[in-house]
């Protein structure tokens, strides 16, 4: 026979049941992070992204909102770890020169890391992306450090430091490019001393202090 007071307790057990499991937020954003900076945006697919994160569709969406509310919450994580060389070079080094050799230097070491997936997830990710959304933040976000990159020199224009006919937004599209192609060669197979050789090529192109 069962009692109302057993009847109660086996309700309880049901509900405890019943609850989703609890899970690390960190831990999971962290293995989405890895799965766009591996496939991109568009091949990682919700059911990828539940799977590798090992909750459910429900538990994700509100955790994190849709498929691109969590890529742009990723794309800003990647922005203040992984991919935060940059912005640390530049605010600690003297001269933009040595901020840009800094940056070249350490993205040869980063893109080429066995640690992680190969190059830069701001660089990939939006590949044959259908997300025009998408596509437009990772644009900025690539335009913005290059426009750190020319606030910088033209700084150092300024004070004397770098010669007054010093093209800083030339110069500055140029650190962009040998970044992103860094990005791709790493993804290619380069290694990290391939790439620390072409970023001291790259280099000799800066006017003298």
């Amino acid at each position: 026979m069962v009692t109302g007071q057993d009847a109660k307790a086996q309700a309880g057990n049901g509900r405890t049941r019943g609850r989703p499991r609890s899970f690390d937020r960190a831990t999971a954003l962290e293995k989405a992070l890895m799965a766009f900076w591996e496939h991109g945006y568009e091949a990682t697919s919700v059911s990828d992204l539940t799977r590798i994160m090992g909750i459910g569709a429900p538990s994700l969406y509100a955790a994190f909102g849709d498929k691109r509310s969590l890529f742009e919450e990723v794309v800003r994580v990647y922005a203040d770890t992984h991919g935060a060389f940059g912005d640390r070079a530049l605010a600690e080094e003297s001269t933009a020169r040595d901020a840009v050799a800094r940056t070249l230097r350490e993205a040869a070491a980063e893109y080429t890391d066995p640690a992680h997936p190969f190059g830069c997830l701001v660089v990939h990710a939006a590949t044959n992306c259908t997300s025009a959304e998408v596509e437009r933040l990772l644009r900025e976000r690539r335009n913005a450090n290059i426009a750190a990159m020319a606030s910088r020199i033209r700084a150092d224009v300024a004070a004397g430091v770098l010669p007054a006919g010093t093209d800083a937004a030339a110069l500055a599209r140029h650190t962009g490019a040998m970044i992103q192609g860094m990005s791709q060669q790493a993804r290619d197979g380069a290694s990290r001393e391939e790439l620390e050789a072409l970023a001291e090529i790259a280099m000799t192109i800066w006017p003298q202090d």
